[in-house]
């Protein structure tokens, strides 16, 4: 895929973080040396671990560039760093890892979870919050869409992007026997958006980047039109013309 767009990403800045704030509070752990944010984004969660632990290291990673060099300008005073989590591992002296909405990108990321959770030091969390909305509208319509007959060679591979999330009792038999605590609950979110077409705008910044990136821009056009006028009829206005976006999420908070 091409870079992320961190303005795309930030139109709707204080919907994304609510998830990244309801997984903060959730962590146990007082005076943390040393904190990361995998998948950090643009900073926006990251600002939200150097509130609650003023003291410690903060050091957020992603792989786009374009997020980076706003979290940078966000938090002058923070580490950011370009790195492949799958690739990665934490430095000695962190005490939590914090992962706000990226492992659902991430290949095989149950794996990576055991791995970074044992590579912690005991008492230390990882700390994950991921959507689970494969099968919301908005997400089974982009899928829809690419199916149809101008789009589905092109999109063979953006198809095949993302698969829905495991059970939470999957995690919780893989991560259980490693860790002396874990939590695993769902929330879901019914984001008051202005209109249909609002809801468009939130997945151009995120699940609509495999489907729009492989086309060229006409192509691109008439994916954006199917598909919105899908959404339209999906996401009917409440009495003040408003649209909910019913959005699941799950989280989980372990402890080493």
């Amino acid at each position: 895929m091409s870079d992320w767009d961190a303005q795309q990403y930030l139109k709707f800045e204080d919907e994304r973080t609510r998830g990244a704030r309801d997984l903060l509070a959730q962590i146990p752990i007082q005076d943390a040396r040393g904190v990361v944010d995998i998948g950090c984004g643009p900073g926006n969660s990251t600002e939200l671990l150097a509130r609650r632990w003023p003291q410690a290291k903060i050091t957020g990673i992603d792989t786009s560039a374009d997020m980076l060099r706003q979290a940078r300008e966000r938090l002058p005073q923070h580490t950011f760093i370009e790195a492949n989590i799958s690739h990665w591992s934490p430095p000695a002296g962190t005490d939590v890892l914090f992962a706000n909405a990226i492992f659902q990108w991430v290949p095989k990321h149950l794996k990576q979870l055991m791995r970074l959770l044992m590579a912690l030091p005991d008492g230390g969390a990882l700390a994950v919050q991921m959507p689970d909305n494969m099968d919301e509208p908005s997400h089974v319509l982009m899928r829809e869409v690419a199916r149809l007959p101008q789009f589905h060679i092109q999109l063979a591979h953006a198809l095949e992007a993302r698969d829905g999330l495991p059970k939470p009792g999957v995690y919780y038999d893989a991560l259980q026997p490693l860790c002396s605590r874990i939590d695993i609950w769902h929330t879901v979110y019914n984001h008051v958006l202005d209109d249909a077409p609002a809801i468009v705008e939130w997945v151009k910044g995120t699940g609509l980047r495999p489907f729009l990136d492989p086309l060229e821009l006409p192509e691109r056009k008439e994916f954006l039109e199917a598909y919105r006028a899908r959404i339209a009829a999906s996401y009917p206005p409440q009495a003040d013309g408003k649209v909910l976006l019913r959005f699941p999420r799950i989280f989980m908070v372990v402890i080493r």
